[in-house]
């Protein structure tokens, strides 16, 4: 497996891999990722989730203007990338929150690999507001992160995330979805 650079990177948005990527974007071994205008905003109520079953959390969508949303101290968004995503059966990425997002107190919940295959979807991201005493105003556009690409053995065609995934074709922010016999896939 290797890490991905500058031209390779390029020829990756050239080929339509990365979709919506400005030249400079691209760094010298990742591509910077905007925050879309969906999220889904965690609200108040009484009742417990199962790890098992992934029953899905109460959330309310919300439009992002210009005039952004305020990310209070403890709370838990859903947001999506204006990226969109093509990933072939040899190349895997990953999502890393860019540091001065970190610097601030913003957090990524870790669920941020994307497997050989994954295609036609924006990347749905899990944010949190870590700080105790500042609000975060995040706005459509703004550089949340940036992805890593990997170049792996190809994948057979039956077991990439094109042929087994659940996220394809996810073009804003989801919850999580459920097998039909219960369980994440």
């Amino acid at each position: 497996m290797s890490l991905l650079s500058f031209n390779e990177l390029l020829q990756l948005v050239e080929q339509g891999v990365i979709t919506d990527v400005p030249y400079e974007h691209i760094n010298a071994a990742s591509i910077d990722v905007r925050l879309g205008s969906d999220i889904l905003i965690e609200r108040a109520c009484n009742r417990s989730v199962s790890l098992r079953d992934r029953e899905n959390l109460v959330m309310e969508s919300f439009s992002l203007d210009n005039s952004g949303y305020r990310l209070d101290p403890g709370e838990f968004i859903l947001a999506h990338t204006l990226e969109k995503f093509n990933l072939p059966n040899d190349i895997c990425a990953e999502f890393k929150l860019k540091s001065s997002v970190a610097r601030i107190g913003c957090a990524h919940l870790l669920a941020g690999h994307c497997d050989p295959g994954w295609h036609g979807s924006a990347l749905t991201l899990e944010l949190q507001n870590v700080t105790r005493h500042h609000s975060i105003i995040l706005r459509p556009g703004d550089r949340i992160g940036q992805m890593l690409f990997y170049r792996v053995s190809p994948v057979p065609a039956d077991r990439s995330y094109r042929a087994l995934g659940r996220y394809n074709g996810d073009t804003s922010v989801q919850q999580a979805k459920v097998n039909p016999e219960g369980g994440e896939q």
